[in-house]
């Protein structure tokens, strides 16, 4: 009878365990959207006063309105193609560049003596008094702005490459070394994948900066780009341009995150299914 009793009260609580676990991540899935409402209804609620907060932060209707003209139009659209090249011009040049610079460093102690004063030095000067001279170099536009976006997302992840491959189980390396692997193999099949968590975290934290690094140098000079539109809209008091910028920006800087860390969970679905 005990047995009976103990075997339903297992088959009962197997039942409900999905439930259980289900509902309660659903009903989190909802949180964002909750709390955008809410902010929403804030901003709403404070712009009510045309006469005075409104002139400061244009209310939701306004640059709803406002976003739908400038998509209709084209010019939306033209800013965010100029800031998308930008970031993939600078996001890849500069990830490029500190992932061999930072593999080197990772495998020669000397090397790291000598390069990485400069690094942490160059990585302390504002990027504001570089990008003159960058432009006085490269003129204004496309070029420019992409080197400035790869100046900053470059050192995040120099530091996640040296320290993501430093990481490597030296036990691993010697089993490696044992099975008489080339150094091919030594960096194909141990030293990338073991290292590929810490890599994945350097590279979200790029890409984040990198939208933002594109602002910056459509601040200083440029006559398209999302940064360039929140910078002329700003002059102007254009204040329902300036948010649908922001926002835009903000939407764009999530899609690309949010892409990095779909490509890390299909990379490292073999980690999950060693636990």
């Amino acid at each position: 009878m005990v047995e009976q009793v103990d075997q339903s009260l297992r088959v009962s609580l197997r039942n409900a365990s999905p439930a259980a676990t289900y509902w309660p991540a659903r009903r989190l899935r909802w949180l964002p959207a909750l709390v955008a409402l809410l902010v929403l209804l804030l901003w709403y609620l404070l712009t009510l006063d045309n006469r005075g907060a409104a002139f400061v932060v244009a209310p939701p209707l306004a640059v709803a309105q406002q976003f739908i003209t400038l998509l209709a139009n084209g010019t939306l659209l033209r800013h965010v193609g100029t800031t998308l090249i930008e970031i993939a011009l600078g996001f890849t040049l500069g990830v490029g560049c500190a992932f061999i610079l930072g593999y080197g460093i990772a495998k020669n102690v000397l090397l790291e003596q000598v390069i990485s004063p400069y690094a942490v030095g160059f990585q302390a000067v504002p990027i504001v008094a570089i990008a003159p001279v960058l432009i006085r170099f490269f003129g204004p536009g496309l070029i420019s702005n992409g080197i400035i976006c790869a100046l900053i997302v470059f050192f995040p992840m120099l530091v996640s490459t040296i320290v993501g491959v430093r990481s490597v189980d030296p036990n691993l390396r010697d089993l490696m070394r044992s099975l008489t692997a080339t150094p091919w193999q030594m960096f194909t099949r141990l030293e990338i994948p073991a290292a590929l968590p810490v890599l994945f975290g350097g590279l979200k934290i790029s890409t984040t900066l990198a939208v933002a690094a594109a602002v910056v140098g459509e601040a200083i000079s440029a006559n398209a780009g999302l940064g360039f539109l929140i910078y002329s809209s700003r002059y102007v008091y254009d204040t329902s341009s300036v948010l649908v910028g922001v926002f835009t920006l903000t939407a764009l800087a999530l899609a690309l995150y949010t892409l990095v860390s779909r490509i890390e969970r299909r990379w490292l679905a073999w980690q999950q299914r060693g636990r």
